[in-house]
């Protein structure tokens, strides 16, 4: 089967196409022939080596959508199920294998295109925003990379959750119409979103911050984040660590959550399924979706991360199997 190989950490060019033997599966696993795969920021560093050390070679991806083309012996699924997972070893291959926990049943209704948009981002912001921010209507929230995967599926969700004033914040302007038309209602760069936070709430400043950022961005966050505010931490796209003192919490109430899909996914998978399943749901019935910028074929790999990296981009990459 053709893979994505990676022997070395570097730029793109690291990234192989090669032949390589179809995986095989354990009685708790499914194989799956991939329809597409999804290029998250998450697989640009984790292939520049920012992410740690690593055992090569290595296939970078987190996600897939496909069909299930063999189903180990424990039950739950069978061949010929559609099928989102997160899958074992990489994704960028025409075929993965994945834990059944890890791996979810989608309708016919929703086409392996959006299926592929939506696993590591949908699933995430609905953990995020319902679970870890625990965000109310009436609460003013930041949403910073607002024209990324995660970003835009934070911003439809709360809006799809009645939240009344969502402000985003973008590295361009030029991102503004796409971010404004998911359902944001101020759109501000990193430079000036602090000033503009505290004008829209009369000096209050906002309940819940969602930081994939870090660095300066995370100091400045606190700049503008209310008493009893909650700053949600899961991300350095900057490559830069946030910092913050105590004294940036305890006497304000405000706290500071820290959350990530792959720990969660190693160490506490169970917990994926339900949001899995709300978000299948609604993307399935076109109550949300996820505009798709591009579609590489996995022979295009380099250009796609390309893509990525350029921040030219406005929705999800995709690559097909």
């Amino acid at each position: 089967m053709r893979a994505v190989i990676q022997y070395e950490f570097g730029d793109s060019h690291v990234l192989q196409l090669a032949n390589v033997e179809t995986p095989k599966i354990s009685e708790d696993e499914v194989l799956i022939k991939t329809a597409f795969t999804s290029v998250n920021f998450a697989d640009i560093k984790s292939r520049r080596g920012n992410k740690g050390k690593a055992n090569f070679p290595f296939t970078l991806g987190l996600d897939a959508a496909g069909t299930v083309v063999e189903a180990g012996k424990s039950p739950g699924f069978d061949a010929g199920d559609r099928v989102i997972a997160f899958p074992i070893g990489g994704s960028y291959a025409e075929y993965v294998k994945a834990h059944k926990q890890l791996t979810f049943k989608i309708p016919e209704s929703l086409s392996f295109e959006q299926a592929a948009a939506m696993p590591t981002v949908s699933i995430l912001s609905y953990i995020l925003l319902h679970e870890i921010g625990q965000v109310k209507k009436n609460d003013t929230i930041v949403v910073h990379s607002g024209a990324g995967g995660v970003g835009s599926m934070l911003v439809q969700l709360a809006k799809l959750a009645g939240v009344e004033n969502v402000i985003v914040t973008v590295g361009n302007l030029a991102k503004e119409g796409y971010v404004k038309r998911l359902g944001a209602d101020c759109v501000c760069t990193y430079d000036t979103f602090p000033e503009k936070v505290l004008q829209l709430t009369n000096g209050k400043g906002a309940h819940v911050i969602f930081d994939s950022v870090a660095g300066e961005v995370t100091t400045t966050s606190l700049d503008c984040l209310s008493l009893y505010g909650t700053l949600v931490q899961f991300g350095n796209s900057s490559g830069s660590a946030g910092h913050f003192k105590t004294s940036d919490v305890h006497s304000s109430c405000r706290n500071v959550k820290g959350f990530s899909l792959g720990t969660t996914r190693k160490h506490r998978p169970e917990v994926l399924a339900p949001a899995a399943g709300k978000v299948i749901d609604l993307f399935a019935s076109g109550t949300l979706m996820l505009p798709i910028e591009k579609i590489f074929d996995l022979s295009e790999v380099e250009q796609a991360h390309d893509l990525i990296e350029s921040r030219k981009y406005e929705g999800k990459v995709l690559l097909r199997a």
